[in-house]
């Protein structure tokens, strides 16, 4: 039996510059984010009692890399090396070897170079485990080096296979090292521990194949909940259980209410900080749906988003609400169509009065489509939709 972890992503020092208008608590509350989540993740690697930790890159964040970060990492790892955890580490493309700073970690820590390597580890139950990876050199790609990764046939032991890179079917943008399935899976490895995508994955259960996900969100691309993956059992199967280790949460929630006056949303608004406190520190993007069609003023906006923002550097744990969005819903029962009868949404004559003086512009209609094939009922349903949308902006700029 063998029980280890599996992290990646730690991006130490990301910059949140645009956070910096906070109050200072909460501010320096998401500065030390990361550092929080990491220690957790340390926690539950001694309660747990694993085997070793694997770090699959991006433990910095390019040059924000800080003396800070690297003493921190040193202390962390040392609380591991007392109880005889070792930690293996890959650096990806954030934190490549050419921009390190120290190699001075404990002894129980081992760094990949630069070409793909094996690091044999034995477990507290005796089996002799074979982990392989590479860190990158530089910020660049290496689709080569899966190639170099070995094969475990005929060999011994369980094998675990480290990857800082990106799944070919991915939508991320940042394309390091892609790789297909069919690559890593001809390696025969019990395990590849994924590392690049700030999303938890599970892209294949023969073997087990996990992206991780980053250990705390940073913004609203990154929502909900990070931690790592706690991976155990044998040569045989290996299962993982996530564990949620963020510090603060990042996401996105909606509220349908019939209050319309500032008052009400202020409270409705405060009712839903209340009931998701719980859950811990957390920016929320907060959608409302108010059953109204009359919009807010702008000067009431302002008041309502002072106020909900008053006394959170106060809370154990604050909710922000860092975007507040207005949606105001129509009366879909009453539609302004059913005000027409039915034989003037079929006269044909009454519309091709409407629609002649625009066709015949000759400058006009080489771009229209042949109105003849419109739908009537979706015509009006779209021009009651531009009208109100219009009538709501002149009543913003009153």
């Amino acid at each position: 039996m063998i029980k280890f972890i599996h992290c990646a992503d730690l991006h130490l020092d990301s910059p949140f510059k645009s956070k910096s208008h906070l109050a200072p608590k909460i501010f320096e509350d998401v500065q030390n984010s990361a550092y929080e989540s990491f220690k957790k993740i340390v926690d539950i690697a001694l309660k747990e009692e694993v085997d070793f930790l694997l770090i699959v890159g991006d433990l910095f964040d390019n040059e924000n890399r800080t003396l800070r970060a690297e003493v921190f990492l040193k202390e962390q790892f040392k609380r591991l090396e007392k109880e005889q955890i070792f930690v293996y580490i890959v650096h990806g493309n954030h934190d490549p070897l050419t921009e390190r700073i120290t190699d001075d970690w404990p002894d129980n820590v081992s760094v990949f170079s630069n070409r793909v390597e094996t690091y044999q580890a034995i477990t507290k139950e005796g089996e002799t485990i074979n982990i392989h990876g590479f860190s990158y050199q530089n910020n660049a790609s290496y689709e080569n080096k899966i190639d170099e990764y070995p094969s475990s046939q005929g060999a011994n032991g369980i094998h675990i296979g480290m990857l800082h890179g990106t799944y070919s079917k991915s939508s991320t943008k940042d394309r390091y090292t892609e790789f297909i399935l069919e690559d890593l899976k001809s390696k025969l490895y019990h395990y590849w521990a994924l590392g690049h995508i700030h999303e938890r994955q599970e892209l294949s259960d023969m073997p087990p194949i996990h992206y991780s996900g980053n250990i705390q969100g940073r913004h609203f691309g990154e929502q909900g909940e990070k931690g790592c993956l706690l991976v155990e059992g044998d040569s045989l199967k290996l299962t993982t259980k996530f564990i949620p280790t963020q510090s603060i949460r990042f996401d996105t929630a909606t509220i349908d209410t019939d209050k319309k006056n500032k008052q009400g949303i202020y409270e409705v608004v405060q009712q839903f900080k209340d009931s998701v406190r719980s859950q811990g520190k957390a920016f929320y993007r907060l959608t409302l749906n108010i059953d109204s069609e009359k919009a807010i003023s702008p000067q009431d906006i302002s008041q309502i988003k002072a106020m909900i923002d008053e006394y959170e550097e106060n809370e154990n744990h604050f909710v922000v609400i860092e975007d507040l969005i207005f949606n105001y819903i129509q009366n879909e029962d009453t539609p302004l169509v059913r005000e027409f009868s039915k034989d003037l949404i079929d006269d044909t004559k009454l519309f091709e009065e409407a629609m002649t003086e625009l066709y015949l512009n000759p400058r006009a209609s080489k771009y229209l489509d042949d109105y003849t094939a419109f739908n009537k009922v979706e015509l009006v349903d779209r021009a009651e939709k531009l009208l109100k949308e219009d009538m709501r902006g002149d009543n913003n700029d009153h």
